[in-house]
């Protein structure tokens, strides 16, 4: 029988291929788009975390959730240093989420008040899709738009805190294995893994709509 990390992953596949192969993402990656794109997206990635983390800390105490409370995965204040970088010192003043996005905000917000085990759903596809995919996105930004590497502007993608990113995606699948949950809510947990890569989807192509390429 395979492992639940093994189930989730499998499981939740196809919407990870989506997700990864917007348009808006493509031509973000591919340079096609300028910073003032990739300023939006990390805007819209403050909401999101926001969400995420601003109610860990009483999730931290969960019998369930509580393992994957982790210090070191926040991501809110490097985000915040981004946004400073890419848009000043006011940054706070214009930032504006797309409906798309605060939706997703609103459903990672719903499960860390009312279904803990839901919220582990949206940390796994967030935080272990930044340790992975997310470098990619870094090496492009950096080598597009002439950030300091690992500076200011990528912030967001580098975690200080973790030596080594392969261990630490190791230890954190040993943790989706050990999940204190039945097999019911298990599968639960799987169908909001789903639900969150159509969520992360939806704004790439709200984000996708707001910046066309010129044909």
């Amino acid at each position: 029988m395979d492992s639940f990390s093994t189930v989730i992953r499998t499981a939740s596949h196809e919407q990870h291929v989506e997700a990864e192969t917007s348009s808006f993402m493509s031509d973000l990656l591919g340079g096609r788009l300028g910073v003032d794109a990739y300023a939006r997206y990390t805007e819209q990635l403050w909401f999101v975390y926001e969400a995420l983390e601003s109610g860990a800390e009483r999730l931290a105490a969960d019998p369930v959730t509580g393992p994957f409370i982790q210090p070191e995965l926040y991501r809110l204040g490097a985000l915040e240093r981004d946004l400073e970088h890419l848009r000043g010192a006011g940054w706070r003043t214009g930032l504006t989420a797309l409906p798309a996005t605060r939706a997703y905000a609103d459903r990672v917000r719903e499960c860390a008040t009312e279904w803990p085990a839901g919220y582990i759903a949206h940390h796994y596809t967030r935080y272990l899709g930044d340790l992975s995919g997310g470098q990619i996105i870094r090496d492009k930004a950096e080598r597009t738009w002439g950030f300091e590497r690992r500076g200011d502007g990528v912030r967001f993608y580098v975690f200080e805190g973790i030596a080594n990113p392969a261990a630490f995606k190791r230890g954190y699948r040993e943790l989706l294995d050990g999940v204190r949950v039945d097999d019911l809510e298990k599968q639960r947990i799987v169908t909001e893994c789903k639900r969150a890569f159509a969520l992360n989807t939806a704004v790439f192509r709200a984000l996708g709509e707001e910046f066309p390429l010129s044909a």
